[in-house]
């Protein structure tokens, strides 16, 4: 079949890679769905070899798996999964704060402090909110650096697209982690690494409560009875 034209500098399987990925984490391909190489095919306009070179590498990164008579499906995690990497995302990203409030240059922590404040501005728009919020912790967790932390932190943060949208979408939850930003920036600035690292964890474990709570309103099938 002739290729759609895509994005000439990308090869074909990256190109479905990334599409595949982005639909995963705005939850339009949500936990459970079917990934049949046809329909993906017929749907992206792209031969079949590119589908199955994406979806083995989404298989190999956790977010895709085989079922008996079903094939390739999204991922679903189960209750007990979904806990344990956030309790990991607090650890890992609480140890980043601490590193970060202990060696970021003067530059660095006027750039989270200007994220923070810009995140504060965007809290009511779901879309931006989400946007500033990665750029906000992207910048604490490269301050750190430390480049094994980071590494293990967005490996982390991909098994968690399968999750579906930010939890900022809801507007009590933007607003709340707007507070939790700010005692989290406050410590940065203060070279208070206990307290960054303290707050930080509050943080994401706000954010764990919030997302188990719209899993549970979705009728999550990853949830046990």
């Amino acid at each position: 079949m002739a290729e759609k034209n895509h994005e000439e500098e990308l090869p074909h399987g990256q190109w479905v890679y990334l599409q595949l990925l982005d639909e995963i984490r705005c939850g339009t391909l949500s936990p459970g769905t079917r990934l049949r190489e046809i329909e993906l095919s017929k749907r992206l306009e792209i031969s079949r070899t590119p589908i199955r070179e994406a979806l083995r590498r989404l298989e190999a990164e956790g977010l895709v798996a085989h079922q008996p008579r079903m094939g390739a499906i999204v991922r679903v995690l189960d209750y007990s999964e979904v806990m344990e990497l956030y309790e990991m995302r607090a650890v890992l990203e609480g140890t980043a704060a601490r590193l970060t409030a202990r060696t970021a240059s003067d530059v660095e922590v006027a750039e989270i402090m200007s994220l923070g404040k810009e995140f504060a501005a965007a809290a009511d728009s779901p879309g931006r909110a989400f946007e500033v919020n990665r750029q906000l912790h992207r910048a604490i967790q490269n301050a750190a650096k430390n480049r094994y932390l980071v590494k293990a932190i967005h490996a982390l943060e991909k098994t968690l697209m399968i999750l579906g949208p930010s939890t900022l979408i809801d507007a009590a939850r933007a607003e709340a982690a707007t507070k939790e930003h700010e005692r989290v920036l406050a410590a940065i600035e203060a070279r208070d690494g206990v307290a960054a690292e303290n707050e930080m964890r509050a943080h994401i474990e706000a954010a764990q409560r919030a997302r188990l709570k719209a899993l549970r309103l979705q009728e999550w099938p990853g949830e046990e009875e």
